[in-house]
Parts: structure tokens; C-alpha cells; sequence
């Protein structure tokens, strides 16, 4: 990594050492958000697969028993009793953070009817349908607030790698090949000047002594 092309003064050399440290100390912050990002993204991301894996076995047992019932009681009376599903979850939404990251926390309030209709006129299979239903639409607030957290999560840490690599791997390095320029160059200079200081000296005693030998004569 080449230096940065500045003069080699001690004024910069100054400001560069403080501009490393200030470097490497955001290194070690970004460093400790990418490991509490990591961690929290396995924890959440796992969460999500469970769930996920949960609803869709849920639904493949509701559209299954939906199927059923379909030709056992007839399309009709399914949509009937559909109707009698008037009730709704209200959902409430608020953000907690993550190292900086806003994550969604869902809440809902209120959980559908286990029992929308009358049993007069249905059959075990549209019961389990509705149940299996039931349960999907209890899981789903979960499930959105886990999927949103882990495309944040991971978009934060994808932004947090790449930061970090450029401190790592750019300005670090740059910096710290700038500060031994600039020290290599100021003290390449304060040996000139010390051996320009000492021939000084040198000819001034040899001119000292080469008057006192002509005071002599």
C-alpha cells in the first residue's frame, strides 16, 4: 500500500499517527458490532428456519384438509362457513436496536376464534383445516418480525464487513506506511543536517587553525 503523498513534516506526522489511531480504534468498534451482528444473525436467522418450517408444515396440512372438506361438503358450504371468519388480530408494531440496527417487535393482540361455525353442518376435515389455518395466522406476526430482522441484520453486517475490510486492509496500512515514510524522511534529514553541522565545524576549526599558523609565521 503506497503512503500518502504529503510533505514530511513533523505537523503531518502529528496528524497522521492521529488519524491511525483514530483508524484503529473504529476498526475495534466495527470489529465487536460485526461479532454481536454475527451472533444475533445465527440466533435470529435459526429462529426464522424453525418457524418457517413450522407454518409451511401447518399449511400443507390446512390446504390438505381444505381439500378434503371441498369434496366431501362441496365448494359452497366450505365458502359458508369461511364467512363466519369476521373476527381479526390486531397487530402492533414497534423497533428495539441491534448495535445501531432498528429490528422489528410484533405484537398481537387477540387470536381468531377456535370455533368460527356452527358443527351441525361440517366434517372433522374442514375442523382441522380451520384449526391448522388458526394456528398459521398466530404464528405469522412472529414470523414477519423474525424474516425482517434477518434481511436487516444481515444488510448491517454486509455494510460492517465492507468497512471493516477497508480499515483492515486500505487505511491502516496506508497510514502506517505514511507515518515510516515520514519518520524514515525526518530522520534521513536530521542525519544531513547533523553531518552538514559537523563539516561546518570541521572547516571552521581547520580555518582556526590555519590563521593561527599564519599568526605564528
Amino acid at each position: 500500500m503506497p503512503p500518502i503523498n504529503i510533505p514530511p513534516t513533523r505537523s503531518n506526522l502529528i496528524r497522521i499517527k492521529q488519524d491511525l489511531n483514530f483508524a484503529r480504534q473504529g476498526y475495534e468498534i466495527l470489529d465487536r458490532k460485526r461479532e454481536v451482528l454475527t451472533t444475533e444473525l445465527i440466533r435470529v436467522a435459526h429462529d426464522a428456519e424453525v418457524l418457517q418450517k413450522e407454518v409451511w408444515s401447518l399449511l400443507e396440512t390446512a390446504y390438505r384438509a381444505l381439500e378434503k372438506a371441498q369434496l366431501t361438503l362441496g365448494s359452497e358450504h366450505v365458502e359458508w362457513a369461511a364467512l363466519a371468519a369476521s373476527k381479526t388480530v390486531d397487530i402492533h408494531l414497534k423497533f428495539r436496536g441491534v448495535m445501531g440496527v432498528p429490528v422489528p417487535q410484533i405484537e398481537a393482540r387477540g387470536e381468531p376464534q377456535e370455533m368460527l361455525y356452527s358443527l351441525g353442518d361440517t366434517n372433522a376435515a374442514l375442523d382441522e383445516a380451520a384449526s391448522a389455518f388458526r394456528e398459521v395466522l398466530i404464528r405469522i406476526p412472529q414470523l414477519s418480525e423474525l424474516t425482517t430482522s434477518v434481511w436487516r441484520l444481515a444488510g448491517e453486517l454486509r455494510k460492517t464487513q465492507r468497512r471493516v475490510n477497508a480499515l483492515q486492509y486500505i487505511f491502516i496500512p496506508q497510514y502506517e506506511q505514511t507515518v515510516t515514510f515520514i519518520v524514515s524522511s525526518l530522520e534521513e534529514r536530521e542525519r544531513e543536517e547533523t553531518f552538514r553541522l559537523k563539516l561546518l565545524k570541521q572547516r571552521a576549526e581547520e580555518a582556526e587553525e590555519e590563521a593561527a599558523l599564519a599568526q605564528a609565521a
